[in-house]
C-alpha cells in the first residue's frame, strides 16, 4: 500500500501557496490493481460512483480542514462520502481539484473493498506535512 502527493499535487500545493489555483477537495475512486508512484497523474481504473461504468471522472466534493498530526495544522485533511450506484470492488482512491478531470493531487492504493450498489466508502484522506 502507498499514498501520496504526486508531482502534479507539489504543483497544486505551490500555486496555492502562491494564491493560485483550485483547492484539491474533490475524492476520485478507481477499480483496478497496481502500486501508488509519485509519477501517477490517474487513479487505476477511475470509475463514476457506478462502479460497473468506465466513462467519466465525476468526483465527489469533500470537506476540508487542517488538523494536527504531529504539530497543530500540519495536516490536510479532506473527509467525505461516496455511495455507489454499481457494485464494484475500490482499490485506490484519489483528491483532484477539480468536480471532473481536474489535476490529481494525492493518491492511495489499499486492499480491494466491494460494494454493492447503495454501500458507500466514509474516506478521510490526510497529506501530513511535518
Amino acid at each position: 500500500m502507498a499514498t501520496f502527493v504526486v508531482n502534479a499535487g507539489l504543483d497544486i500545493t505551490t500555486n496555492r501557496l502562491k494564491g493560485a489555483g483550485s483547492e484539491p477537495l474533490n475524492i476520485g475512486w478507481g477499480v483496478s490493481a497496481g502500486t501508488t508512484a509519485k509519477t501517477d497523474t490517474t487513479l487505476f481504473g477511475e470509475r463514476l460512483v457506478d462502479l460497473a461504468t468506465a466513462a467519466g471522472t465525476d468526483h465527489t466534493v469533500g470537506s476540508s480542514s487542517r488538523v494536527l498530526t504531529t504539530v497543530a495544522n500540519d495536516t490536510y485533511q479532506v473527509t467525505g462520502t461516496r455511495t455507489a450506484t454499481g457494485a464494484g470492488t475500490v482499490t485506490n482512491a484519489g483528491l483532484f481539484d477539480a468536480a471532473s478531470g481536474g489535476n490529481l493531487y494525492l493518491k492511495g492504493d489499499f486492499t480491494g473493498i466491494g460494494l454493492a450498489v447503495g454501500d458507500s466508502i466514509a474516506f478521510t484522506i490526510k497529506a501530513v506535512y511535518s
